[in-house]
């Protein structure tokens, strides 16, 4: 495995320091110095789905990096649990493309494979733009309500410079067009779609303006729901994810050792917006 810290911050990409970036080196990789804080809970299903949930989130905001090992006994003892639930945790992210296990070796943060994020944009466009024309047709006065308070917690969000709470605040406000729009079901496959992408992206919202870049193009599309107008809301919603593409040479150049595989020559990465 490639080993080393990823360079300084380059061009438009925020990247995390390189002093917590850990090399991808299994047999020098340490064991997280501080793990969380412990937690009473019940064995089986329901501690797995829990350990399942808080791993995954930390590694799609790269709270937990590409290339970092996973310590199952930490994680075990952190939860309070045997380390069956946690074994099946890591197996289900590994399913995912989120962790990556090498036998002999450890398990490990799976770097972002750049050949799975062109599926994962056409993927989320399909859906996203038939559910934001089926909300401007069928949307409620309360349910366009609904969506300008998630339009005001971003602005706040992003007043208080929180890359974090934007981003929850961001899906909330995509989550809840699928609900306007009579799928929500659509959101769930929305979300294992564009996993990949998500993690693209939470390298560039610390970046100065992005947020509110965001924020005016969520405007355009919550103006047109309002205005009932199905292919304004659309238009919206392609001009929205086109304009957060992130080119290749962009994420390489930032942090090399978060990714891997290749895209064609010449391409750009698709549609990493919120």
């Amino acid at each position: 495995m490639p080993s080393g810290n990823p360079p300084a911050k380059t061009g438009s990409i925020a990247v995390p320091p390189p002093s917590t970036t850990p090399t991808l080196s299994a047999k020098a990789a340490p064991l997280l110095s501080r793990p969380p804080a412990r937690r009473d809970m019940r064995r089986g299903p329901t501690a797995a789905d829990a350990i399942h949930r808080d791993l995954r989130a930390e590694i799609v905001s790269l709270k937990r990096k590409p290339g970092e090992p996973i310590a199952e006994k930490q994680i075990a003892e952190a939860y309070g649990v045997s380390r069956t639930p946690v074994r099946e945790a890591v197996l289900r992210l590994a399913d995912e493309g989120l962790i990556e296990i090498f036998p002999q070796s450890g398990t490990f943060v799976a770097r972002i494979p750049l050949g799975a994020l062109p599926e994962a944009g056409v993927i989320r466009k399909v859906l996203e733009r038939a559910t934001v024309r089926f909300a401007a047709e069928r949307a409620t006065r309360s349910q366009i309500a609904a969506l300008h308070a998630c339009l005001e917690q971003q602005r706040e969000v992003d007043a208080e410079g929180d890359a974090d709470g934007f981003h929850q605040a961001d899906e909330a406000f995509h989550a809840q067009i699928t609900e306007m729009a009579g799928y929500p079901g659509f959101w769930g496959i929305i979300q294992q779609a564009k996993v990949q992408l998500d993690r693209c992206r939470r390298l560039t919202l610390p970046v100065p303006g992005r947020m509110r870049t965001v924020i005016a193009e969520h405007e355009a599309i919550v103006e047109a729901i309002a205005g009932h107008d199905p292919d304004r809301a659309e238009k919206s919603l392609i001009r929205h994810l086109d304009n957060l593409q992130i080119t290749v040479d962009d994420v390489r150049n930032a942090a090399p050792l978060y990714f891997s595989g290749s895209l064609t020559d010449g391409a750009a990465l698709p549609d990493g917006a919120p």
